[in-house]
């Protein structure tokens, strides 16, 4: 049950995301997508999810891409089990991380990424900065194993349009933070407040970077403000989320106009020496 305390801030002059409003639950018939294109992977690990009495859903990007016309890469899914518990489920499985514990189910030559619901634990709820314990001087999170529930792990994603919840027995999507409609204006929008978040993960500004370029659309304002400040928290970041996330960016097909966009922003020097 969606907890009575969340209530509806979300507006047009509202950019940034702060806490979760009211879901929305939007139908086939709105927003077109069918089980039929999702994965067997992913289709098979939710309803054995499902069979075993958790909720799971198809997340992320694949949803994202489905509403926006694009082939999704892979299937995420997320959910109330526990990696321990979804190990157990299916025999092709194993756990990875240690920041971020996910495992990973294996369906042939489909490897479906499954992560347990986050809870927003890590922020002290005295100052709405991140816990001292799970958070290094720069504000960045070393630590993301607190596991809570579908309301509280909607908060803890990074931009909006990641942030919607595809159940594939209803198919149904379920949308905490408008994140629906942001697609469809084709704005980037992250969730929270954004000069904490960036601090939280600094490779999301590399992200909304590679997003805006890949998928085509525009950066808001609001989260695009801080980046040139923020940029320098990059020589924090462990060199191979760094070299993982220019892999990325630098195979989107779209690098060029990342690397423009990188250079506008600050965000290149350290990254790419040969073009500083």
């Amino acid at each position: 049950m969606i907890h009575k305390f969340f209530r509806r801030i979300f507006a047009r002059n509202l950019p940034a995301v702060s806490t979760a409003p009211v879901v929305r639950m939007i139908p086939r018939k709105e927003h077109g997508i069918s089980r039929q294109q999702i994965s067997p992977g992913a289709l098979k690990v939710t309803a054995a999810l499902h069979q075993a009495g958790f909720s799971a859903f198809v997340v992320g990007g694949a949803i994202r891409d489905l509403l926006l016309g694009l082939e999704p890469k892979d299937f995420d899914v997320a959910t109330n089990a526990t990696p321990e518990e979804v190990r157990t489920l299916f025999r092709r499985s194993r756990i990875i991380g240690r920041r971020f514990r996910l495992v990973h189910v294996n369906y042939g030559n489909e490897m479906v990424e499954v992560s347990t619901f986050r809870a927003n634990c890590s922020v002290d709820n005295n100052t709405g900065m991140p816990a001292q314990s799970y958070a290094d001087q720069h504000g960045r999170l070393l630590h993301d194993n607190i596991f809570g529930s579908q309301e509280e792990d909607v908060i803890r994603r990074d931009f909006t349009i990641n942030a919607l919840f595809y159940n594939p027995a209803t198919e149904e999507i379920l949308d905490y933070l408008s994140g629906y409609e942001d697609i469809k204006a084709k704005r980037l929008r992250i969730i929270g407040e954004p000069v904490q978040r960036y601090r939280e993960d600094p490779v999301r500004m590399l992200r909304a970077v590679r997003l805006a370029a890949k998928l085509d659309i525009q950066i808001d304002d609001s989260a695009a403000a801080p980046i040139g400040n923020l940029a320098p928290l990059l020589q924090n970041v462990p060199a191979a989320r760094l070299f993982d996330e220019m892999l990325k960016l630098l195979m989107s097909g779209h690098s060029l106009a990342c690397v423009v966009d990188l250079r506008m922003r600050g965000l290149h020097h350290g990254l790419l020496p040969m073009l500083d």
